[in-house]
């Protein structure tokens, strides 16, 4: 068995054991396994081939997204598939994937020009963010002077939720789902692992929902709880997992379960088809 990960190299600063406990529980388990790391090497294009059973796109660097489409385009098993990955990323696409699914969303508005966001204040605050990666940039914005230092580019904006506690991650691993509560910002390893909540029939439909959406047993949620009702205002494709108890051995177990049903002829998931609209009715854009 082997399995190619497209990853960024560790820091030596970076203090969460996730994936080097996964690479070593994989290789324990007799698995080959490669670190691939697009960002530090110059690759050329015609020689990329598919060389192992299983690829997992753990990376969030632009690079290594297109490195994965390539490797999607020849043929590749990818255990977040390309398609699912490239949608997460970009912010715009994936929340109106999730709305179309039935998945509670804020009220979000798109834009390259913040000026225009101006009378949508009137309404109350907004959250902008950028429209594919991190957290990095996410602003309340409440008053119109406060969109002049945004930059241009496609901006995202979300209908502010008050929360009534603390942010909510949501985990899938195989379909298991894993909840931990999470104040921001978060600045110790330790906050960031937060503390384990049970999660709600409720929000477990509201995170069931998001992985049929995508067709996907291994993401993450973020969920807002504001008056009682939860909105999801963020998706990744191949989250941390900090606070899932033994994440590492779980994960490496669903790496290691996905490429042993690869080898076995099994072909993986890819974006499902959306139900249509119980009216019928076009969607406009």
């Amino acid at each position: 068995m082997r399995i190619g990960i497209l990853m960024a190299r560790q820091r030596s600063t970076r203090k969460s054991p996730l994936m080097p406990e996964v690479l070593r529980l994989l290789r324990e388990w007799g698995a080959t396994v490669d670190l691939i790391c697009p960002d530090d090497r110059c690759t050329e294009l015609g020689s990329l081939r598919v060389e192992h059973d299983l690829y997992v796109l753990r990376s969030e660097t632009e690079l290594a997204h297109s490195v994965a489409g390539a490797l999607h385009a020849v043929g590749a098993p990818i255990l977040n598939p390309w398609p699912v990955a490239a949608m997460m990323k970009d912010k715009i696409a994936a929340l109106r994937r999730l709305a179309a699914a039935g998945v509670p969303v804020p009220e979000t508005h798109v834009t390259s020009s913040p000026q225009t966001l101006a009378p949508l204040l009137e309404s109350g605050p907004l959250v902008v963010k950028p429209h594919r990666g991190s957290k990095r940039g996410v602003r309340v914005i409440c008053e119109p002077d406060e969109l002049e230092d945004l930059g241009g580019g496609p901006i995202l904006a979300q209908r502010y939720q008050r929360p009534d506690g603390p942010d909510r991650k949501i985990y899938c691993i195989g379909g298991q789902l894993f909840g931990v509560l999470r104040r921001y910002p978060a600045l110790t390893y330790r906050e960031k692992c937060g503390e384990p909540f049970s999660i709600a029939p409720e929000l477990r439909d509201v995170a069931l929902r998001c992985g049929a959406a995508f067709g996907v047993e291994l993401f993450g949620i973020d969920v807002v709880m504001s008056g009682g009702k939860p909105y999801v205002v963020d998706i990744q494709s191949f989250p941390g997992f900090k606070g899932v108890p033994d994440a590492a051995l779980r994960l490496a177990d669903y790496v290691y379960a996905t490429a042993q049903r690869v080898i076995a002829g099994e072909s993986l998931a890819v974006l499902p088809a959306l139900p249509a609209p119980a009216d019928k009715k076009k969607v406009s854009a």
